[in-house]
């Protein structure tokens, strides 16, 4: 299967800096792999409404629903660019994973199945200097990646606060360059993990 990466941009202003250092790992990648760019503030989703224990979900009517389910399942790597928005994902971005939650019960579209081995990588920028303080970010993904039995690419971090910050950046530019490159493994829940 050709690789096909599908970029969720999860920021609230467009060309911030999570999303130039997104863009510089995503120069690395091979010209064959295909490439999609979703800018999640340019297709809202409508809140999510849990209809788990109301009976049968339907496949979604909303048009940017409809789209984001498409190039989910269509790509072979999932990436979330999310700045680090109170120590997690943004609301754009949470919005989006919740969703996943109602496409696991949408009839034909084997959400689950079709996104197990499939890979999630994380690309995001913080305003501190310690990474550590992106640990719920990097737990959001990872333990979703886990649920979904997903491979996890890890989440390629980035210092900056003012527009274009990131790009002073040596050492993310560097881990840019490579980002892509190796093959993730599985996805664990820590607790899967905690006894090796």
């Amino acid at each position: 299967m050709t690789r096909r990466f599908l970029f969720v941009l999860g920021s609230a202003r467009a060309d911030g800096n999570t999303e130039l250092l997104a863009r510089r790992a995503a120069e690395q990648l091979p010209p064959d792999v295909e490439q999609q760019w979703i800018r999640l503030a340019e297709h809202p989703l409508p809140d999510f409404v849990d209809l788990r224990h109301d009976g049968p979900v339907q496949a979604p009517t909303d048009d940017n629903a409809t789209r984001l389910l498409d190039a989910t399942l269509a790509a072979t790597d999932v990436v979330v660019a999310s700045p680090v928005y109170w120590y997690s994902v943004s609301g754009l971005t949470k919005r989006y994973l919740d969703y996943w939650s109602g496409w696991l019960r949408v009839p034909g579209a084997d959400f689950r199945a079709t996104m197990a081995g499939r890979t999630l990588w994380g690309v995001s920028v913080l305003a501190e200097e310690e990474e550590v303080v992106a640990d719920p970010l990097v737990g959001t993904l990872n333990n979703s990646a886990a649920y979904m039995k997903m491979r996890f690419g890890g989440v390629l971090l980035g210092n900056g606060s003012d527009r274009g910050d990131v790009l002073k950046d040596e050492r993310a530019l560097g881990r840019a360059k490579t980002f892509f490159v190796r093959e993730p493994a599985l996805a664990r829940f820590p607790h899967e993990t905690s006894g090796d």
